[in-house]
């Protein structure tokens, strides 16, 4: 009897657990990024008594942020990895679990939801992210928010760069930018110091402001308000950088 072979593992669960994916993105621009929580926290106004979810929270860094800001936070992150390293910065108010979003959430409820940059859209079958804002939603408390921080897909595919080269540490990232039906894909390639070879592609469904507003519907989220960056101006769909939501229960 031949055997079924095995799924290949989703690109996001094998690159996020590389060393490599931390070494290319190692020096992103965390001080804006703790801006824009300021920012955000200042614009929503949680109670000082709130628990915040950062649902992908990665290597934690954020969470650390919004858990010194006094909010108790939990991190979750399909990220083996990600997660162990999170857990070195927990405390009393900050606690980290590895967990796929596409599952029901064991934790909460939360008065807020985070879901910070462009941390979406990974799924291969589409339904999956409706399933992913559906286990997010029924986590929230009644009263509760969700910010949804996704790139501005428009712009960003008016905007590709195709190819683009990275020298990190003595290892050269080469990497091709394109679409590919549905997604916006970037294909990363290098060889490692010891001459072994890589390759790994980023897929990001090219979401649209509608078809987000098809699924935030289905996930029983109202939008309040559509921000374009990181300094809450309203969107516009030609020049802004980024779509953040901000969504209701």
């Amino acid at each position: 009897m031949s055997q079924v072979a095995a799924p290949e593992p989703e690109w996001f669960s094998t690159w996020f657990d590389s060393p490599y994916y931390h070494l290319l993105y190692r020096n992103r621009d965390y001080t804006e990024a703790g801006t824009f929580i300021d920012t955000l926290l200042k614009h929503l106004h949680p109670k000082p008594n709130a628990h915040l979810l950062d649902l992908a929270c990665g290597k934690g860094r954020h969470a650390l942020q919004l858990s010194e800001r006094g909010y108790e936070v939990t991190g979750v992150d399909l990220s083996a990895e990600s997660i162990a390293a999170a857990r070195q910065q927990r405390h009393a108010r900050l606690h980290f679990h590895v967990h796929d979003m596409r599952d029901p959430l064991p934790y909460g409820p939360f008065d807020l939801v985070l879901n910070l940059f462009t941390s979406f859209g990974y799924f291969q079958d589409e339904s999956e992210n409706v399933v992913a804002l559906r286990n997010a939603t029924a986590a929230l408390r009644p009263s509760g928010k969700m910010v949804i921080d996704f790139l501005n897909t428009e712009r960003t595919i008016r905007e590709l760069v195709a190819h683009e080269q990275k020298v990190v540490e003595g290892v050269t990232f080469r990497m091709h930018r394109h679409l590919d039906r549905d997604f916006i894909v970037k294909e990363i390639s290098f060889q490692t110091l010891s001459g072994q070879e890589y390759h790994y592609a980023e897929r990001v469904r090219a979401l649209t402001l509608e078809r987000f507003e098809e699924y935030f519907y289905l996930a029983g989220l109202r939008v309040a308000e559509v921000l374009g960056d990181y300094h809450l101006n309203l969107y516009d769909v030609e020049s802004s950088p980024r779509m953040i939501f901000i969504l209701k229960k």
